[in-house]
């Protein structure tokens, strides 16, 4: 067992919890729990943003990935950074000024229907478990990796710790966590990083023995070209579909706030994703039997004890688990709180107050999604995850992008664009996690459906309002106003105000 790496794990938890004990003492409104009382500026919530966003596949799965089959995954660090474009051009600043707190209350703002909020609903939950379970499964391996513990033991740490921060104080709480967590887990991960080049270097910088011509070489495989488009797709767009992506831009200010704080995350990004390629260039030198093995996920953690020996192994390692673990934390907190409060503000606050509610339904979470992990086989990381991404740009980014965009986007054929991605592509998903997907060509398109998924939702949602144009919303122009107006401008914006807003929390956003 590597003690410090185990001291490493614990010591992220508690100052995890320590500064999620914070918003315990600043958050006591509705609107502090779930989008801060949107006073958070660019700089904190673009931190808080790259935290949450960056989880255990950003690192742990990519490099394991560039190792297995090098150049064609490095879109996914490059789709995961371009997507938060995507989401600046399109998505930001309308997006706040909707003055929502969650998608479903997007939907039901735009459309004026209950209906499509229930289906939203049900599919920010349906995006936010995929999400979750692999990163409760994550923690299992990584601290079975660092200290030989249980694989149900990490999960367990991290529901615990999430848990604990979110009932605190909700989104008030967990943007100062996932803020200090982004910080912490460059750092952890840059400073191994240097040490293993600085012995590479020691070393005479050995090359890798394996054949390498397919590794630099991109679209060498039998059906690259697909997989390759799809995975684009299915990253670029996915990003803006995702809740726990889509709710933090509800905590700014303003519009202008929401723009600048997409462009500094992008910054962020793009300086962290340069670290994962290298520790899976260094895999191939040091690490190569761990292609084929089923556990290239795990290159990250076990380079520095194939690179040096004694104490400074044990500690390059408990820096990386800790930056793992840090990943972990921060991710689970962002869906946890986007879960409960899609769950608290449709089912549970007609028989209690909403913050009470909300501290219900993250339980509730939390416990389905451990026992989830638990029970379900793992898969590759940063697969799992961008099959999250393949539901997410298949139903939430058609919506957002016609809902903001295009005014003649009715509620029936929102529902059916919903229903159609989201049933295309979760089948896919389930078939690929459960590995029943059948052979063959549809085989390729249940590994990476978007390319197929992605166009057939925006064509059911196209068709769909185009054969229902006579039931468009009573107020669809104020509401375009309201989303495309700068805020200072004397429009009249209408009176909408999230579920479960108070009258007082309402002015406050």
């Amino acid at each position: 067992m590597n003690g410090w790496a185990l001291g490493a794990v614990l010591a992220v938890s508690v100052a995890t919890l320590g500064i999620g004990a914070f918003g315990l003492r600043v958050s006591r409104t509705t609107s502090d729990f779930f989008v801060a009382s949107r006073v958070v500026p660019p700089g904190l919530n673009a931190s808080a943003i790259a935290g949450e966003y960056l989880s255990a596949a950003s690192f742990l799965g990519v490099a394991g990935l560039v190792l297995l089959r090098g150049a064609d995954m490095l879109w996914y660090p490059v789709g995961w950074t371009a997507g938060y474009l995507m989401l600046l051009l399109f998505v930001a600043a309308p997006l706040r000024r909707s003055g929502a707190y969650t998608v479903p209350d997007f939907a039901e703002l735009r459309l004026e229907s209950r209906t499509t909020r229930s289906v939203a609903s049900c599919l920010v939950v349906l995006i936010c478990v995929f999400y979750l379970v692999p990163q409760l499964q994550g923690a299992g391996l990584t601290l079975r990796t660092l200290t030989g513990a249980p694989e149900w033991l990490g999960g367990m740490v991290v529901a615990v710790v999430v848990l604990l921060n979110v009932l605190a104080g909700g989104m008030r709480s967990i943007t100062l966590v996932q803020a200090f967590q982004y910080w912490l887990k460059l750092v952890l991960l840059l400073v191994p990083l240097a040490f293993l080049v600085q012995r590479w270097q020691h070393d005479g910088r050995p090359s890798s023995h394996l054949h390498v011509a397919d590794w630099i070489e991109p679209m060498q495989g039998p059906h690259s070209v697909y997989l390759t488009y799809s995975l684009v797709l299915a990253t670029f767009l996915g990003t803006m579909g995702l809740p726990h992506v889509v709710v933090r831009f509800y905590t700014n200010p303003d519009g202008p706030a929401a723009r600048r704080t997409t462009l500094a995350v992008l910054c962020l990004l793009g300086v962290f994703y340069l670290l994962p390629v290298g520790y899976a260039a260094l895999g191939r030198v040091y690490a190569s039997d761990l292609i084929g093995s089923g556990r290239a996920d795990s290159v990250v953690l076990t380079l520095p004890g194939r690179m040096f020996s004694g104490v400074g192994s044990d500690l390059l390692t408990a820096c990386l688990g800790a930056g793992a673990f840090a990943a972990f934390l921060s991710t689970s907190s962002g869906l946890v709180v986007s879960m409960a409060g899609v769950l608290s503000q449709d089912l549970l606050a007609r028989w209690t107050g909403m913050v009470a509610a909300f501290r219900v339904a993250a339980v509730v979470v939390v416990v389905v999604a451990l026992g989830l992990a638990l029970a379900s086989s793992e898969q590759t990381l940063a697969h799992t995850v961008e099959l999250a991404f393949a539901v997410a740009a298949s139903t939430f980014c058609p919506l957002l992008v016609l809902g903001i965009w295009w005014r003649g986007l009715t509620a029936p054929g929102a529902v059916v664009g919903l229903v159609v991605g989201g049933l295309l592509s979760a089948s896919a998903v389930v078939l690929e996690l459960v590995d029943r997907a059948p052979g063959g060509g549809w085989g390729v398109v249940c590994s990476q459906p978007a390319l197929v998924t992605v166009p057939a939702a925006f064509l059911a949602m196209t068709a769909g309002s185009l054969l229902t144009r006579s039931r468009l919303p009573e107020h669809v122009g104020r509401t375009m106003v309201r989303l495309h107006s700068p805020e200072e401008l004397p429009v009249d914006r209408g009176s909408f105000r999230p579920r479960g807003a108070t009258p007082r929390t309402a002015r406050r956003s």
